[in-house]
């Protein structure tokens, strides 16, 4: 996948990342037509750009975009389709915003050709296990690295939820993932972890890898935790996937105060209020 040249981002992702005394707030948004909260919502490409826009407005620290749902059942699509959506959206916000664009995506081509036109974060649900060009490239770029946990694919990974210990095997995975990125020559303080919040997991578990949060950061590595909207909250409130603003607040809350740096978000707005709040109090304490 190397050209040979190295090339990097504007941005400086590693400075954003050891970033303590302000949670950084992640803004999701999907090119796609079936995720499970905004999925349709913002498939035409100016639809996209002023909803990265309106979400810095809000507070966001980092658009994160993904043209390939990683709901529950969802079925991966090909390499040029997750292209032809996010490509527009990325090259009309280049020069456009103040704060760097993640890329969500496990497809090395996808990463090389999101980071060529300026994205500066690869946000990997695979933890780099999927592509394996993939460290290669977030190498090459001197880009940021979210490598995340989860078991099986998203079309099966809520068929089996059990775990003989989830909170080891999930620290150990992790470790292991930023072992093999920094071994393909990804900066360490370019890194970030994320327990996988709903990937192979049931309301019990995920509850747990917040509760754990201070258990994973004892690796020297920024936690991210995404929650946002998921399942889990509705099983545990009863509310609609759009009506889980409160609950996905509350879990961001909470994870602020077990240590997490970064939270990834639908309703940046409510979020940010909130956080900014916990981070304060986890600071004082």
């Amino acid at each position: 996948m190397s050209s040979g040249t190295q090339v990097g981002s504007k941005f400086d992702v590693a400075s954003l990342f050891a970033r303590k005394s302000k949670t950084i707030v992640m803004g999701v948004i999907n090119v796609t037509p079936d995720s499970f909260s905004d999925g349709g919502r913002y498939l035409a490409t100016s639809d996209a750009v002023q909803q990265a826009l309106r979400l810095e407005a809000e507070g966001a620290d980092v658009i994160d975009i993904g043209g390939e749902s990683s709901r529950p059942g969802s079925e991966p699509v090909s390499e040029q389709e997750e292209l032809e959506r996010i490509l527009p959206v990325v090259e009309q916000l280049t020069g456009k915003l103040a704060i760097p664009v993640s890329i969500d995506t496990w497809k090395a081509p996808v990463a090389a050709a999101a980071l060529a036109a300026g994205c500066a974060i690869v946000n990997d649900i695979t933890a780099l296990e999927g592509d394996p060009e993939m460290a290669s490239v977030i190498a090459e770029h001197r880009a940021g690295a979210i490598l995340m946990h989860k078991r099986g694919t998203p079309k099966e990974m809520q068929l089996n939820t059990e775990y003989g210990n989830l909170i080891e095997e999930v620290d150990g995975y992790l470790a292991a993932a930023a072992a093999r990125a920094i071994a393909a020559g990804v900066a360490k303080e370019r890194i970030m972890l994320d327990p996988g919040i709903g990937f192979g997991k049931d309301v019990e578990g995920n509850l747990e890898l917040v509760k754990a949060v201070g258990r994973f950061a004892r690796s020297g590595y920024p936690i991210l935790i995404g929650a946002s909207r998921k399942g889990f909250i509705g099983k545990i409130t009863g509310a609609t996937v759009e009506n889980r603003v409160a609950g996905s607040v509350a879990v961001a809350v909470a994870a602020v105060l077990y240590g997490a740096v970064a939270v990834r978000v639908h309703d940046v707005a409510a979020t940010r209020q909130a956080v900014d709040i916990a981070v304060r109090l986890r600071l004082e304490d």
